[in-house]
């Protein structure tokens, strides 16, 4: 093989010069661009050229530079990343809750796409499609050994346009042909229900407005009731998060005033803090009872939400240790369907806690003994991450020692509690919780 001399040079050279024409030009951009920057950028496009030239199979510019970035970001932490195709569809759908598709939650079992469940009134719904179903085929063409991703991406689409779905359904030996037309699916950040005089809101992610749907909700809890409830259950649980700001609009529905929560960066002056009555003005939840519940999926914008409630003393946060996730990620849209996903600060709760590794620790711990398999499943929470980002506010909050002996309170078996009609023990204790803090006002009344 021969070569042009000195031809590897002048491409470095070429290289280098392209990548430090993007550096904006800045005080903080100059300093950073230093003769150990040109020597590290160097080496790199030296590999990039050998395995260019040399990798036994040819590879295009495109996967080695995408390698490389993947590989830069996968070296500070977790959550930093580089979204594209599908990755980058996902990302803008949880910013903005909405996609065109179907409406049908899936996942993958044993080679084969499963359906968790149709969001109601969607286009998979009104077509029928059950939970339990598998789909075998997509316009007519097999998609076992296809990815869950190359799978979804067949199912979304342009609103409006036609999808045939080949579906096998268990206990039926004939499959069903389903076919439908792509919408824009509106996904639902929050239910609300209404349980005894308690008004359960779940809320399952943090998009685009999911603080006005909290609002509604407790609008709607009053007018079912007829009245004020006894409390509030707000349903954390593996809410892995969302946007910021719609976390501070949460917990703006039960604060009338207060931080809740504020974010560091990189500079000792880069502080920015967000306070109560930023959307909402006083306390939508008339200052009524709070008991927020978490577990080990309960992260970031879940956990900001939950410390603030802590931390005023407004809630009560009952369950388990939630995931620790205390670091913001900036959004930074790179163009043609990418986007830098970059953490960019640290998060604190008003007390200036951080969650980070920790986690919140529930006032109240409640196991979920209703799930037969609770002890037998693996957690893992940040801390088990590689790479986490290192708390560096160590909290001062210590758990004291369990006892070893069994608390009578959690005894009960999961075939007991269905038994009771009991299918969620941690909702269940909430809610009998609260029903108690109704019923306390009351007794004292009769023996005055």
């Amino acid at each position: 093989m021969s070569r042009v001399p000195g031809s590897r040079a002048l491409l470095q050279a070429t290289a280098i010069a392209a990548v430090l024409a993007i550096v904006p030009i800045g005080t903080g951009a100059m300093a950073a661009v230093d003769s150990s920057t040109y020597r590290e950028i160097s080496v790199f496009m030296d590999v990039f050229n050998r395995v260019k030239a040399e990798y036994v199979d040819k590879v295009d510019d495109k996967t080695l530079v995408k390698g490389a970035i993947d590989g830069m970001l996968a070296a500070l932490d977790p959550h930093s990343s580089f979204e594209t195709g599908l990755d980058y569809d996902n990302l803008r759908i949880q910013t903005t809750g909405s996609y065109g598709g179907l409406g049908l939650t899936v996942t993958m079992e044993d080679g084969a796409v499963k359906v968790i469940a149709p969001q109601e009134d969607t286009p998979g719904w009104r077509a029928g499609v059950k939970s339990g179903d598998y789909i075998t085929h997509i316009d007519g063409k097999l998609i076992f050994g296809d990815t869950l991703d190359e799978a979804i991406a067949k199912m979304r689409g342009r609103p409006g346009t036609k999808i045939t779905l080949t579906l096998q359904r268990p206990g039926k030996s004939d499959p069903i042909i389903a076919t439908m037309v792509r919408e824009q699916i509106v996904q639902k950040p929050v239910k609300w229900s209404v349980k005894g005089n308690v008004g359960i809101i779940n809320i399952n992610t943090f998009s685009e407005h999911t603080g006005d749907a909290v609002h509604a909700a407790i609008l709607g809890i009053d007018k079912q009731l007829g009245h004020q409830p006894t409390g509030y259950v707000v349903d954390l649980r593996d809410n892995g998060g969302g946007l910021r700001d719609e976390a501070v609009a949460v917990a703006d529905n039960f604060l009338s005033s207060g931080v809740i929560v504020s974010q560091r960066g990189r500079d000792r002056s880069d502080v920015e803090t967000f306070y109560a009555e930023s959307y909402f003005k006083g306390d939508p939840s008339h200052g009524l009872p709070v008991i927020v519940l978490t577990n080990a999926g309960t992260a970031s914008a879940s956990e900001i939400v939950a410390g603030a409630l802590q931390d005023h003393h407004r809630a009560l946060v009952m369950g388990e240790r939630s995931f620790g996730k205390g670091s913001v990620q900036t959004v930074i849209d790179m163009g043609g369907n990418t986007a830098l996903r970059l953490t960019t600060s640290r998060y604190y709760t008003p007390s200036d806690r951080s969650v980070q590794e920790g986690g919140i620790e529930p006032d109240v711990q409640v196991p979920q003994i209703s799930d037969a398999d609770y002890k037998k499943r693996p957690i893992f929470r940040e801390d088990d991450l590689r790479r986490h980002l290192i708390n560096e506010i160590k909290n001062d909050d210590s758990v004291l020692e369990q006892d070893s002996k069994p608390d009578p309170r959690f005894a009960a078996t999961p075939a007991e509690l269905k038994a009771k009609g009991v299918d969620d023990f941690q909702l269940d204790y909430a809610i009998r919780t609260l029903a108690r803090l109704g019923a306390a006002p009351q007794v004292a009344a009769a023996r005055r």
